[in-house]
């Protein structure tokens, strides 16, 4: 990839589901520095300890799944139906949809959601407008992560 770099044929280089470790081991080595993580990150999945990691290395976090990926393996509930993310967006008359991918934009991430509802499509789009006060931002620590 650091060939691509150097050739032009790629603007930057981006890595998919490292952990700080793998991340820290080629940040290393690297002599072209990762631009982007990709991984699966919303409230129920916080990964804190990547995000710190990613903020002091300048690597941006993107997040896929915003919205959480009920039904797999790993995701012991599913992100819409936490009760703190319910609260939430009924004290602001939004989904929790919307509450979810505003997190992560908040948190600095990228966000990644998917729909093929022209509805949730729209509801996605309707994130930039307002923000959590910071009382209500604090109230996301509180959910129970399902891996970290």
């Amino acid at each position: 990839m650091e060939k691509l770099h150097d050739a032009g044929k790629a603007l930057a280089i981006g890595v998919s589901n490292f952990s700080s470790k793998k991340l820290g081991d080629l940040l290393d080595v690297a002599r072209v520095p990762p631009a982007v993580n990709q991984v699966e990150c919303h409230p129920c999945w916080q990964q804190t300890k990547l995000h710190n990691f990613c903020q002091s290395t300048g690597v941006h976090l993107s997040a896929y799944s915003p919205l959480g990926s009920p039904g797999t393996s790993w995701m012991n509930g599913n992100v819409l139906e936490e009760p703190i993310i319910i609260s939430i967006a009924e004290k602001l008359g939004k989904t929790p949809g919307q509450v979810a991918l505003l997190w992560n934009i908040q948190m600095g991430h990228g966000v990644l959601p998917k729909s093929t509802n022209p509805e949730r499509i729209k509801q996605n789009l309707d994130v930039y407008d307002w923000t959590f006060p910071a009382d209500m931002l604090a109230k996301f620590s509180g959910i129970k992560q399902d891996s970290n």
